[in-house]
Order: C-alpha cells, then structure tokens, then sequence
C-alpha cells in the first residue's frame, strides 16, 4: 500500500493515492459521502491523511457491498463522536455478519464450480467414446 502524506496536495493525487477518479471524488462529496475537502487560497482541493484514510476505508466498505446510504450513516455517526460508538458498532457489527453470510455462499458455490471442474476433467481426459451419451461438455452430474 502506498504511503499517504500527511497533506495531499490536490484532487489529482488524491485521486492517485485512492484509485478513484477525480469525478468520483467530487461526486462522493456532493452526496455527502465523504466531507468537502479544504481549499486553498487558489481553490484548488487538498486533504488530509486522515481524509485519504477515510476515503479508503469508504472503497472497503462498498467493496463489500454496504450500500451508500449505510455509508453515509456510518459518517453521520462517526461525526457524533463517542456517543454514537454503539451505533457505530451495532452498524459495522451487522455488515460483518452480513459479509460472513455473503462469504459462506461463495464458498459453496466454489466448493460446487470445483466438483465440477473435478468431473470435466474426468471427461476430456478419459471419455468413453463407446457410450453414444458421452458429451465431454457435460458434467457427469449437472
């Protein structure tokens, strides 16, 4: 991971370091998704390491699905500071569980995609031509 400076001097590196597009950026702070960065006596943007950190931790949390507005709640409680840590942790506390059940089904779904895989390679290794049923394109149990 890259190594953020205390100060980011413009949109064009935040974008850099973060891997969005400047667009991206100025959308997600009109939405309210990330608070307005601070300006510079030209207008140009420039953030924080804190602020970079944050957008991070944003593209992790969609990264997982949380939806925008669950982000945004999330925001709208950090900036309540400690009186809203319970909230704060019932919310990441419930997208962890929902990022476990979503991890569960994907490995089923792996565990699936590999017996498959297993028995297609039965079939294009060692097909039985003799069998008028053999399709090497299908499983041996689908």
């Amino acid at each position: 991971m890259q190594e953020i400076p205390e100060i980011v001097n413009s949109i064009k590196q935040a974008a850099e370091i973060t891997g969005l597009s400047e667009d991206t950026i100025r959308y997600y702070e009109r939405i309210g998704l990330l608070p307005y960065a601070e300006r510079k006596a030209n207008g140009h943007r420039h953030y924080t390491k804190y602020q970079i950190q944050g957008i991070l931790f944003i593209l992790r949390l969609k990264a997982t699905g949380m939806t925008i507005e669950e982000m945004k709640r999330y925001l709208e409680l950090s900036e309540q500071g400690i009186t809203a840590l319970p909230q704060r942790y019932s919310l990441l506390e419930a997208h962890h569980d929902h990022i476990g059940r979503e991890i569960a089904k994907l490995q089923e779904t792996q565990k699936i995609i590999e017996y498959k895989l297993k028995n297609f390679r039965k079939l294009t290794e060692a097909p039985n031509l003799s069998d008028p049923n053999c399709d090497p394109y299908r499983t041996l149990e689908q």
